[in-house]
């Protein structure tokens, strides 16, 4: 953990609770054993004092339940009692392979299902906990974050409701536009990215890259990833392109306008390494079109990073396109449920947030500023680094 020094002296916001729903059990798993790690690892000279109570602890887990009637209905009910914690709820709304019974059927739970979970436990809780933050990884309604002609609103609207809810702070990750924080500009809102998981997967996994300008090059596949790239190459050293997407706006297809061509914009990429960033895949057709047009150009090897890989549309169209040669390797986070067939493809590439999310629920209990872990320019570059020196990287 990074700056483990800084929380020698800071005395915590209230005891730690860990809240995970069923949607993000197996991340919150991990993240609560980085949390019993680091805690009984602290050499912290206050333990002892009454206001570090219940500071060092076995499991930071609060049980709870979220039952449904067979109407489909549901409720929360707490185990144990929340008063007086620091709680923090784990919640992923993109995990569609949890079902209920509702009238004799079984249906998958939505995002809005998950969504209303979330309202419940945070009913539940209000009055009672010290502080309620909240952990939405896949940013709820975040491709709705803003309006065009008649519609509805609907991040912008859900970020409101939860701060009028009680909710003291807000974490998200790699969100679709942060602006939407300006819908409750008085809460506690951080957005974070995983460009050093990135950085770290990519590097264990190949051994002859050549990190800078003449080698690699740092692709947006839209114009709105285009600060990811930006600040992705200048940390890594590389050369930056984007993709512009062709629409056509005279129709709607699946809810969106579809994508006429992709144009590209930058230098001669022939025989250089690609590494496209992007926050999600979300049917994929798109990063496999501007893949596909990457190594037409005669690019040596793309890489394609994502936040969040939803693969909507199944893996099949993946699958062939790898056969093709149309991309070399998939890098996804586990902050949002992945197909368990993913992660057996030769070509998927795992980039670990827990640790990450422990630090920052660590550093948030102690009410220290998140720059600390928000920043990771230094580590991008000390990881490089050593890699560059041959020296091993596992453990930085």
């Amino acid at each position: 953990m990074p700056h483990l020094d800084k929380l020698k002296n800071a005395l915590p916001v209230a005891p730690l609770k860990l809240m995970v729903l069923d949607s993000a059990a197996e991340l919150g798993n991990k993240v609560n054993d980085y949390l019993v790690d680091y805690r009984h690892r602290e050499k912290n000279a206050y333990t002892d004092d009454p206001a570090f109570q219940g500071y060092v602890e076995d499991d930071y887990l609060f049980r709870f339940s979220t039952p449904r009637f067979n109407s489909g209905e549901g409720k929360a009910i707490l185990a144990e009692t929340v008063r007086g914690k620091d709680l923090f709820i784990l919640v992923d709304v993109c995990n569609h392979s949890l079902t209920y019974q509702m009238q004799g059927y079984v249906n998958h739970m939505s995002p809005d299902d998950h969504y209303q979970d979330l309202k419940r436990v945070i009913a539940a809780t209000n009055g009672k906990a010290h502080r309620i933050n909240v952990i939405m990884p896949f940013l709820y309604e975040g491709r709705q974050h803003r309006r065009s002609g008649r519609e509805s609103l609907d991040c912008a609207y859900a970020f409101e409701e939860l701060t009028n809810m009680g909710v003291s702070n807000f974490i998200t990750f790699d969100a679709h536009d942060p602006r939407i924080q300006n819908a409750a500009p008085l809460s506690g809102f951080d957005n974070f990215t995983a460009h050093y998981q990135f950085t770290r997967a990519l590097l264990r996994s190949e051994k002859d890259l050549v990190l800078d300008k003449d080698h690699i090059i740092v692709i947006s596949p839209d114009e709105g990833a285009l600060d990811r790239a930006i600040y992705f190459s200048s940390v890594i050293g590389a050369d930056t392109g984007m993709f512009y997407k062709r629409r056509d706006y005279s129709t709607i297809v699946g809810g969106k306008n579809p994508i006429v061509a992709h144009e590209f914009l930058g230098n001669n990429i022939e025989g250089k390494d690609i590494i496209i960033i992007d926050d999600m895949i979300s049917s994929g057709d798109s990063m496999i079109d501007t893949s596909r047009q990457l190594k037409a150009m005669k690019a040596k090897r793309v890489f394609i990073c994502t936040t969040f890989g939803l693969f909507t549309n199944g893996l099949s169209a993946f699958d062939k396109a790898y056969e093709e040669g149309v991309f070399d390797k998939v890098i996804t986070t586990n902050l949002s449920y992945r197909p368990p067939e993913l992660l057996t493809k030769p070509y998927y590439m795992e980039a670990d947030m827990s640790k990450f999310l422990a630090s920052i629920i660590n550093f948030m209990n102690h009410d220290l500023s998140m720059e600390i872990v928000s920043t990771p320019t230094e580590r991008i570059q000390r990881i490089i680094e050593l890699y560059n020196d041959d020296m091993e990287i596992y453990q930085v």
